[in-house]
């Protein structure tokens, strides 16, 4: 088996996609349609949930609400501190899509256009990341409390610099932390800094084995990017480029793993379990002294990236479909882009409801509960409304442009 992996991922732009290719559905450069693989909006609907969580749980501890005293620790640990955990589930998935997509579209890596692929980007992420930071910026420069850039992190246009050019986590490591609804913006910069060298190398080195080893690079460097490298600074070891993209390149390497190898349902039903195994070791016991160890090491995440890897691979190739207990999961998972980016608009506007009644204990669940199904439909909104329609029209507009180019070329 390790012969045939091996040999699966040094021969990758030699050998024929069609199978897998139909598993994860193909992709049309236009238009961007690909089938859904429901495995994979439950594990982004899951890695929200710990998001949105994580953040109502930080503004509850900062107004000194003691609303986790008498509940069981592993409880607490579970549902309210696995919001960079919930991050590393989508930087392995990222890394997945965004391979399996690329290759669906051009047969091989070796063939990506370069041009196309940031132009894809650009229509997925850009328009809700404009309009977001133009949110931001009317809401500081009108002094709204819990969204003004402080002087002392640079203020507005410093924030706004980092965020277009994909540094935030890096001024936040020099200056501090920015406000939340500013802070979530930390994560693009690691996802985009990495996709801003993947076409680059992935058409120089993706016909030999160079492409893959970078890409084992990357794992091997994340825990280094989490501890040693991070010289005690706890944001720079949060947020560091290397802590994130060992995730991402696991995710590259999965797909391509994928596209080669048709495992057995045997198998694939093994790397469910150990995945989902994974998942559960690392989010319900992170805290637990056992693995206090791997912590000091920063291998939990990676650990975490494997096994949401691991489900990636059985998901993509058995074409498993969601129970219905699961479907809250799975619909939140389909617009987790969009949900991430403004949930903390939700957030803040909850918690101020929340102040003005005199933060009574018994508000407390309907805190979590609303912020959970607001920001949802929330979400699906903007990406109805507004996300979805942008990235089409931009999709259609660079489709438009590579015809008159072709027709000037003509004539």
């Amino acid at each position: 088996m390790l012969n045939g992996l091996r040999r699966a991922l040094y021969e990758a732009d030699h050998t024929s996609l069609h199978n897998q290719q139909m598993a994860l559905g193909e992709s049309d450069l236009e238009t961007g349609n690909r089938k859904r693989l429901d495995g994979i909006d439950v594990l982004r609907g899951l890695a929200i949930f710990f998001v949105l969580m994580n953040h109502v749980n930080m503004r509850l501890l900062l107004a000194q609400v003691p609303y986790t005293n008498g509940l069981p620790r592993l409880l607490v640990q579970s549902l309210v501190w696995n919001g960079g955990f919930g991050v590393q589930i989508f930087f392995a998935i990222s890394g997945f899509l965004i391979t399996s997509i690329s290759l669906g579209r051009w047969g091989s890596l070796s063939e990506i256009s370069v041009r196309n692929f940031y132009r894809l980007r650009f229509a997925r992420i850009a328009p809700l990341l404009f309009l977001v930071l133009a949110a931001l910026s009317g809401l500081h420069v009108a002094g709204v409390h819990s969204f003004v850039v402080p002087a002392k992190t640079g203020g507005l246009g410093r924030a706004l610099l980092a965020a277009l050019t994909f540094h935030l986590n890096l001024l936040e490591a020099w200056r501090g932390y920015l406000p939340g609804s500013w802070d979530i913006l930390w994560s693009l910069s690691v996802e985009e800094m990495f996709y801003l060298f993947f076409p680059l190398l992935a058409r120089l080195l993706g016909r030999s084995k160079l492409f893959i080893i970078v890409l084992c690079a990357f794992v091997v460097l994340g825990p280094f990017g989490r501890r040693a490298f991070t010289h005690g600074n706890p944001i720079w070891q949060e947020k560091s480029y290397l802590g994130g993209m060992d995730a991402i390149a696991l995710g590259c390497l999965t797909a391509l793993l994928v596209s080669r190898i048709r495992f057995q349902r045997a198998a694939l039903r093994t790397f469910s379990w150990i995945g989902i195994g994974l998942l559960v070791l690392v989010l319900v016991f992170g805290s637990e002294p056992f693995l206090r160890g791997l912590d000091r090491k920063g291998l939990e995440e990676t650990i975490l990236a494997i096994g949401t890897c691991l489900i990636s691979i059985a998901s993509a190739q058995t074409q498993w479909k969601s129970p219905h207990l699961l479907r809250p999961l799975l619909k939140i998972g389909q617009y987790s882009y969009e949900v991430y980016l403004t949930h903390m608009f939700v957030v803040f506007a909850l918690f101020s409801i929340f102040l003005d009644y005199g933060k009574p204990m018994r508000l407390v669940p309907a805190f979590f509960v609303l912020t959970i199904l607001i920001s949802g439909l929330l979400g699906a909104l903007i990406a109805h409304l507004y996300s979805e329609p942008m990235n089409r029209h931009l999709r259609h507009r660079a489709r438009i442009d590579r015809a008159a180019m072709r027709q000037s070329a003509a004539n």
